[in-house]
Order: structure tokens, then sequence, then C-alpha cells
């Protein structure tokens, strides 16, 4: 596209390429997950491409030993890739190869052993609880199973030859719900849908689990480890061809697979609802809009095949879907309602900040998709039920509800955490601007302090970051900045709006700044193990520039290269 052609048109030639791209994709654009691909390596090695998931481990750890994130971040992928070579060894020696395997491995035991001894925390990540005990069992496993080498076999596993040089388990597991599980399911008891999702945590009673059914895709649980866990050994199973398939169809090129697939619930409506709310123009496709309707059941909608139901994903596709002018009735949320706030899933460990944003914002635009309807000049067509003019007293309650609930797990300084990412600045701009726009005189309040906080945690070269600079937190800061409603300080936060604009396009790389699997994106993401949604964080970059370019305070302020830059962000 021109650089000259004007702001409308390229940031419209730029959503209508996201949005065809995504509706010709089924899955998503999901980095690849240490965790779910050492679970692979364990599980599946006869399964075609072997090697590169193997050599994916090897170039992913990082130089102290561990693999993932910062911090107790790495705990859950450090296990699985260590575990996971560990079960490549053989007890008779072995080469080149071998060796290059074991000392990596061996890395991997330091790392361990010193994290769990320093920290002996646990992260806020999907059934961390059972994952951590199960691997860390398998890991002694492995190396009472290798005790047997003499000391010249291995060498890099000498100092864990003793059968006292074994990992403990840290506080905060549970090795006695894992056990419990695994005997229920050795029964032949069905276990809840949520938690096909972890399956590989049954061990060798997920393989062949009767009570499991794969999706039509072949998947199981949206997991490729629950997958490789439900198909074990019997690749030459003609029934489990469609597993099979879902396997390799998930392998990147790098040999890694994602943490979840396919997700395309999930991407559409954040996509969607990101552009809409940031006054994006564009046009949505008519399959995408259908696609979010067809998601939804009497209990909402999931974020992909093989999950169930969830309040975050149900929120955001009613949203999505009202923002769109195409409203369905929320009362599948009821499903989820816990007093003041909403849970994500019925008896969930730890409430979401950013799905009660989420639900505050679907409850919200409901309402105000209802007034319109009531309009002498709305259009009445649509595709699902309407919005009941029955329901909105409730609506309008509970509105208030959530938004009293949300500020009040507001940080002292003025910062959102959650339990779906493991950066503030996420958390942060889902609460502020969900507040600033349904949340009322004390949504407000709490919306300044939050403006406050980004104020005083912006880095010299421009950015945001939890940890270091990045261009997704960045992303989050200008739209908390921009899209949170007034302020007192309009010039202060043009200024930091512009720089922050001027540091996402400094770091631009021309191709909407991420490769092919989203390493120029940090993982921030909460699964089983940190991950990058790759095109919901692109779409984030975007559209925090769309509200840079078009808001007044910044763009009396304009840098270098302002001009066109949406055409040479490829999202």
């Amino acid at each position: 596209m021109d650089s000259r052609d004007s702001w409308p048109e390229q940031a419209r030639g730029t959503a209508t390429r996201l949005l065809a791209e995504m509706a010709a994709d089924p899955a998503g654009q999901f980095a690849p997950s240490v965790y779910e691909t050492g679970r692979l390596v364990k599980l599946v090695p006869a399964l075609p491409g072997h090697a590169p998931r193997v050599r994916f481990l090897l170039e992913q750890q990082h130089a102290d030993g561990a693999w993932g994130g910062p911090g107790d971040y790495a705990l859950v992928p450090t296990l699985s890739a260590t575990e996971a070579l560990l079960a490549l060894l053989p007890e008779n020696g072995t080469g080149a190869a071998g060796g290059i395997v074991a000392d990596a491995a061996a890395r991997g035991l330091t790392a361990l052993s010193g994290r769990i001894r320093a920290h002996g925390t646990l992260p806020d990540t999907v059934a961390v609880e059972i994952i951590v005990p199960v691997l860390i069992d398998e890991i002694n496993a492995q190396l009472n199973r290798l005790n047997r080498l003499n000391r010249k076999t291995l060498p890099a596993l000498t100092g864990w030859r003793g059968a006292g040089a074994r990992l403990g388990i840290p506080a905060g597991a549970n090795p006695e719900l894992a056990t419990r599980l695994r005997e229920a399911a050795a029964q032949g008891h069905a276990l809840p849908h949520k938690l096909w999702h972890s399956l590989e945590v049954l061990g060798d009673n997920a393989r062949g689990a009767p009570f499991v059914e794969p999706v039509a895709g072949g998947g199981v649980g949206c997991s490729p480890a629950a997958t490789a866990a439900w198909l074990g050994d019997r690749a030459d199973d003609p029934a489990r061809q469609p597993s099979l398939r879902y396997l390799a169809a998930v392998q990147s090129t790098s040999g890694g697979v994602p943490v979840a697939a396919p997700l395309a619930l999930f991407e559409r409506a954040w996509v969607l609802s990101t552009l809409a709310a940031t006054g994006v123009p564009f046009t949505a496709p008519r399959t995408l809009v259908d696609s979010l309707h067809g998601a939804f059941g009497d209990a909402g909608a999931a974020g992909g095949l093989g999950l169930p139901p969830d309040a975050d994903d149900t929120a955001t596709a009613l949203y999505a879907l009202a923002l769109l002018g195409s409203p369905r009735s929320p009362e599948c949320l009821w499903d989820y309602h816990s007093g003041d706030h909403f849970s994500c899933f019925p008896e969930e460990r730890t409430p979401s900040t950013s799905t009660n944003a989420h639900v505050l914002q679907a409850l919200g635009a409901s309402v105000a998709s209802l007034s319109a309807r009531q309009a002498p000049q709305a259009q009445q067509a649509q595709s699902a039920p309407p919005v009941e003019p029955r329901h909105c007293a409730r609506y309008l309650a509970t509105i208030g509800t959530v938004s009293r609930w949300l500020s009040e797990q507001q940080h002292a300084d003025g910062s959102w955490l959650d339990k779906w990412h493991a950066s503030p600045y996420y958390a942060t701009a889902c609460c502020a601007t969900a507040l600033a726009a349904y949340g009322g005189a004390a949504g407000a309040r709490a919306v300044g302090r939050a403006v406050e906080w980004v104020l005083g945690t912006q880095r010299p070269d421009g950015s945001w970051g939890h940890w270091h600079s990045t261009r997704e937190e960045t992303a989050y800061a200008i739209r908390t900045l921009l899209h949170a409603g007034p302020a007192r300080n309009p010039a202060a936060i043009g200024r930091a709006a512009a720089r922050g604009r001027d540091f996402l396009l400094r770091t631009d790389s021309g191709t909407g700044g991420t490769g092919a699997t989203g390493e120029e994106f940090p993982a921030l993401w909460h699964d089983k193990d940190l991950y990058t949604p790759v095109r919901i964080v692109r779409t984030e970059v975007f559209a925090a520039l769309h509200l840079a370019h078009t808001d007044p305070r910044v763009a009396a302020l304009a840098g270098d290269g302002s001009t066109g830059y949406a055409a040479r962000i490829e999202v």
C-alpha cells in the first residue's frame, strides 16, 4: 500500500488483510510450547517429526539450563523438557547425539534443583498443582532407571547417580490430587471435561481412556499433549488416524507444537473485539460473525474445539458481536455467576479480573445494543436471539456489582493482575477500559489510578514491560492511556502515548513485529505453559498505533515515520 494513502484507507486495508487471513485459518496463530512439545517427545517418539521436536527442545534451552519464562514460569517447561530428554537416554551407553541430550538433561536437572530449593513456589498456570508433582515423579523414576549405569556412561549425569540425588516436591503442589485422578481413571471413572486439556497427567491411564472422545479433527482436550497421552503407542490402529493427523498438522516447521489447538473462537473474538473497540475501520466478513454465533451452546462458547465453554470466551464473543451490530442474549453468562463476580469455570481455583472485565463489557454492550434496537431507526434483522428488555434491570444491577468487584481487586499502585496473563499491563488494560466505558463514577476513580500507574512505569525508551520492554505490553499501556476515558492530565498522557507509539515504530520489523513462530513477542499468556497468541498480539499493536494516530493528544506530537505506518505493519 502506498504510504501516501490516507490513514483510514491504510487502516482499513490492514484490517481487511488481517481478517481475511484469520478467516482462512481454522486453528489460529499460536507460538510453539516447550511444555507441550516435551510431552510429545516423551509420549509419541514413533510419530513422524520426532527429530525436529527433539531439536526444538535443545535449541530452546537457556544458558542457565532452564527452559521457558522468567522466575517461576521456568518450572513447568523445564520439568517437561528435562523429563523428555531423560526418557530418550538408553541404559546401555550412548553415542554423540545421546551425549548432547544427556548434557542438556543434566543442565535441566541442575536448574530445577536450584530453583526448587531457592524458591519452592508455583506459577498460577493451568493445572500446575498436578502437573508439577507428576513430572517430578517421572523425572525421579527416569533417574532410578538410569542409576544402573556405570559412571563412565553418560558422565553428564554422574552427579545424579545416588538414590538421594532426586528432586523434591515444592509447596503448593498437590500430589494427592494427582494420585486420586489416576486411580479414578484406572477404575474406569470419567473425569470432568475441563481436565481433558491436561489428560497427560494420568500417565498410562490416559491411553485409550474410554471416557474420552476426540473431536472431529482428532484432537483431545484441544491439547497436543493430551492427544498424545490418549493415543499412546497405538499409531497402527486405524481408529486413531484422525489423532495422528491432528498431531502432524499442529507441529510447526521448527518442530514445536502449540499449547492448545485449534483456538479459532478465542482468536476471532479477541481480534474482532479489539478492532471494533478501538475504532479501527473495517467490515467483518460474514463468515467470521457467523462462526462466533455458531460457537455458542446452552452454556456459552468455548475457546477451541475440545474445550468446555467458559465465561471469558463467552463474554468476549458476546462483546464482539454486540460491537459488530449482531448481538445475542448474554443469558448464558449466569451459569458462571458467583455472587459479586463471575467465575471462568465452575469450582475454579482463583478468580480472573480480565474475565470479569470482559463480562462487564458484554453486559454493558448488551444494554447499549438494546437501546439502539429500540431507537426508531434501528434495524431489527439479526441472526441470534435478541437482548430482551425484561432482563435490562438485572444487567444494570450486575454491571454495578462487577464494577465494584473489579475496583476492589485493584492494587494500591493502580494496577491489576490476572490469572490468564503474566503481565499487569494486560490485566490493567482489560479492567481500565471496561470500567471507563461501563463502571460509572467509582470505575472512573479506579481508571484514574490506573492511568497514573501507567504514566509512572514508562521506561526511558518509551516502552512498557513487566520484566523488560515488549511491544505487546507497550500496546496495552497505550490503550489504557488513550482508551480509558477523560483524564486530569491530557498533556502528560499525550506525551507518554507518543513516546510509546515511537517505540512501536522503531521496533517494527516490517512484518508485524513477529516472525513465523512469534519469537519477537515473548510468551506472556497463561496456559499449562506461557504462550503467545501471535495474531491477537499483532492486532493489539496495530490497534494501539491506530489509537495513537487518531487521538488529538498524540497527533499533535507526531514523530518521524508516523505517516503511513499502517501500510508497513503487515498483520
